[in-house]
């Protein structure tokens, strides 16, 4: 069986949990990571063993996240992860057995917002899954202020530089470097990118 949609019970707390569509070959594999993934608060929407099928799982469902293993039958896990990121339905966490630097480069280049390599633990999968929501939101934030393709990749570089600059002298995360910018950018009324600016001409 291909294809399995799981419904979850209602979450009561304020923010409803997180949706997840969750792509791996392997079923036992799967399982697990459904667990793990039901264990940490987030509700498995849908269930695939190939990548042809997450993307259309993706299309339908609109999840908060993709988590997907790279080598699947039908369509692997980076063309699947180009097609997610194309149409931007949600950030993809790629599994892969290597961290081999092609791959990883591979990875990136098809939109895949984080990876991790098998076997993990569930402190390796969750902090990826977050780095990965984290940098599809930035990215997100940064296309609905700046409308061309130009723009936006030197804006992209620009915040990034002024993100590092932020975690390293003020000892912020990544998501609290953004933050702090993207806040700074609304108190101040001005663009992420002129923040971007100011913090990388002060701050060196």
């Amino acid at each position: 069986m291909s294809e399995q949609t799981t419904q979850e019970p209602e979450n009561h707390d304020q923010q409803p949990a997180r949706t997840v569509v969750v792509a791996e070959d392997e079923a036992l594999i799967r399982l697990d990571i459904v667990e793990i993934l039901k264990d940490q608060g987030f509700n498995v929407i849908a269930e695939t063993d190939n990548g042809k099928k997450a993307v259309e799982l993706a299309e339908e469902h609109r999840p908060d996240l993709v988590l997907m293993d790279v080598n699947m039958p039908i369509m692997d896990g980076i063309e699947a992860a180009g097609q997610i990121s194309e149409q931007q339905l949600a950030p993809v966490v790629l599994l892969t057995a290597f961290s081999q630097k092609e791959l990883v480069d591979r990875a990136t280049e098809a939109g895949a917002m984080a990876y991790v390599v098998k076997p993990f633990t569930p402190n390796d999968l969750i902090p990826a899954i977050e780095v990965a929501i984290s940098r599809y939101e930035q990215i997100r934030a940064l296309q609905d202020e700046v409308t061309s393709i130009k723009e936006q990749f030197e804006t992209r570089k620009l915040v990034d530089r002024a993100k590092s600059l932020l975690m390293t002298k003020m000892g912020l995360s990544e998501p609290e470097a953004f933050r702090w910018i993207q806040k700074t950018s609304m108190d101040r009324r001005l663009s992420m990118r002129e923040v971007a600016e100011t913090i990388v001409k002060q701050v060196q």
